[in-house]
């Protein structure tokens, strides 16, 4: 209890950049901002990094995913995935303001933010909710577009084991069918925007499926927003 209350009360001061260690600053500081999170020309259909003059990559090509956009932040390089993990796991919700304020500062955010109808945040199977304590792409989706957020449409129906502790052939198999739109609110999705939150895209396995499921649902046109990329 007193470890809760000490964590508590901490989270409330000023503290250290999580980066340089400069004090005062917020969780990254503007020259760390400045110099880690300079924006990449990416892949318009899955934010993968790409030469200037590549739209899309081949893969995305070939085969596009079932959302119509993607974009990220950054890389999920040093030092963003350093700080994505302690975010998620050692319990620090409020480093959520910081990161929804790069993400939102990031090329085409804003526009797709302002023409969604719907904003959407991944949600997390209730025992992963129950052991981590707080949704971090509901805390991100929650500081990006207050006003259009919706936790009661897309739902997470299924446990699965964390992707991480997957290959990566098997991660879009483990999703498949975790996520559904709640039946009695199916009409309030069709032909609309949504903005699909999430923290990190790896494989883009859990967007993917989450997608699927929106797709069936008759959403007319999804941007996945991401603040971090793998590359």
């Amino acid at each position: 209890m007193f470890r809760q209350l000490f964590q508590g009360v901490s989270r409330r001061l000023p503290s250290r950049c999580a980066v340089c260690h400069a004090w005062p600053a917020q969780a990254v500081c503007e020259d760390c901002v400045a110099q880690f999170a300079q924006p990449v020309h990416r892949c318009a259909h899955c934010a993968l990094p790409l030469p200037a003059s590549m739209p899309r990559c081949g893969a995305c090509i070939t085969t596009p995913p079932p959302w119509d956009a993607a974009l990220a932040a950054v890389g999920y390089t040093y030092p963003w995935s350093g700080l994505v993990v302690d975010f998620k796991f050692q319990q620090y919700p409020a480093w959520a303001g910081s990161l929804a304020t790069l993400l939102h500062s990031a090329p085409w955010v804003e526009p797709a933010l302002d023409a969604a109808d719907l904003v959407l945040p991944l949600p997390l199977s209730r025992q992963r909710l129950q052991s981590r304590g707080f949704n971090q792409s509901l805390e991100l989706a929650r500081r990006l577009a207050p006003h259009k957020l919706r936790t009661d449409l897309l739902l997470r129906v299924k446990d699965t084991p964390p992707q991480s502790s997957l290959p990566r052939k098997e991660r879009l198999h483990s999703v498949q069918g975790a996520f559904a739109v709640e039946p009695l609110r199916v009409g309030e999705l069709r032909d609309r925007r949504v903005v699909l939150v999430d923290d990190v895209m790896t494989s883009g396995a859990s967007l993917h499926a989450a997608s699927t499921a929106l797709r069936a649902a008759g959403v007319a046109h999804i941007t996945v927003l991401v603040f971090a990329r793998t590359e």
